[in-house]
Formats: C-alpha cells, structure tokens, sequence
C-alpha cells in the first residue's frame, strides 16, 4: 500500500503533471489551424430586461483570419484579416484599420490571439491569469492599456482542451456578453 501512495505522489510530483500553464493551454490552441463553429451570444445591456441574443458561425483560418457570421435576428458579418475588420449588413460594407481603432483592435485580437494561440499578441494588451487544468480552464484577460479599460473590464474565455467554449467581456459601463461556442463536426 504504501508503495502505491509514493508511486502516485512521484507520478503527480512529476513535471507532467505538475502545472498546467498559459505555454501549455497556447500551445494546445495553436494546434487547430482551422476551425468552425457554432455560437449562441446574449448581450445583457443596462438599459434593457432581457438579453438580447443572436446567433450564427465562428469561421477561424490561423494565423489571423477570424470570421463572425451573424444568422440571426439578421444577417451580417464581420471578417478579422491581418490588421482590418470588415464588416457587412446587407449590402453596406465598412472596412476599419485597426491601428486607427486601438480599442477595437484590443478587444478583437483577444479572440483572435487567443485561437491562435499567440501569447505574445494577448501580453500586448492583457494581463493574463489561468485556471483550472487543461480538461477544464479559465482564462482572464486584463486590459493593461487605459483606453482598453475605458471600455472593458476583462474578458473570460472558459474552454477544454485544445477548445474555447465560452467567452464573457464584462465592459466598463457595466454591460456584458457572453458567448456559447460549440465546435462544428467535421465535414
């Protein structure tokens, strides 16, 4: 009996075991170079009762192609590629650089970095806390950049795996959104 406790004491004590890490959580992001899913996001604003809630598909393309496709309550799109955000309603289009948007840039590429696994992209604008172990984790964003912080307070992506599943901003003016994310079957 007691050969087995230290057996099991060596096994957890062991560097494999000992600490699941933000290396390791990007290193199992950076794995999925293409990925598809679905996503269900409810949107809880101060002003109103209820959430408002939308729906659609998550497009990611790594290293920097993110694609938003908004089905419901109406059609629209938003496609991350390199530094510009495009995004469309109908048959309006708006490009923005994100250089000229900082805030936007922050808030976007904590998506993006996160799928791609960049942590170098996150530590630019984040500071960066996990939790949890690699079956089931917990990833808090804090924006280190004032006008971040004018606009958001943190963002938690919670996943398993290699997988995000869920993404919250709480924002500054108190608003929140959280985001469902359930990966697509293979085709």
């Amino acid at each position: 009996m007691i050969r087995i406790l230290l057996l099991a004491a060596c096994l957890f004590a062991s560097p494999a075991w000992a600490a699941w890490d933000v290396d390791q959580l990007m290193q199992s992001l950076a794995r999925n170079k293409v990925s598809r899913a679905s996503f269900v996001e409810k949107k809880y604003l101060a002003m109103l009762d209820a959430p408002v809630t939308s729906s659609g598909e998550l497009l990611f393309t790594a290293p920097d192609r993110l694609e938003r496709r908004t089905l419901k309550p109406r059609p629209e799109s938003v496609v991350l590629q390199g530094g510009t955000m495009t995004m469309t309603r109908g048959h309006r289009e708006m490009a923005l650089k994100l250089q000229d948007y900082p805030a936007i840039g922050a808030l976007t590429e904590s998506i993006r970095a996160t799928l791609a696994g960049d942590r170098a992209a996150l530590e630019r604008h984040y500071a960066l806390k996990l939790e949890g172990s690699q079956a089931r984790w917990s990833l808090t964003l804090v924006p280190t950049e004032a006008r971040t912080r004018a606009f958001v307070l943190q963002i938690r992506i919670d996943g398993e795996g290699g997988e995000v599943r869920t993404v919250e901003v709480e924002q500054s003016d108190k608003d929140r959104s959280v985001m469902t994310i359930q990966k697509a079957a293979a085709p």
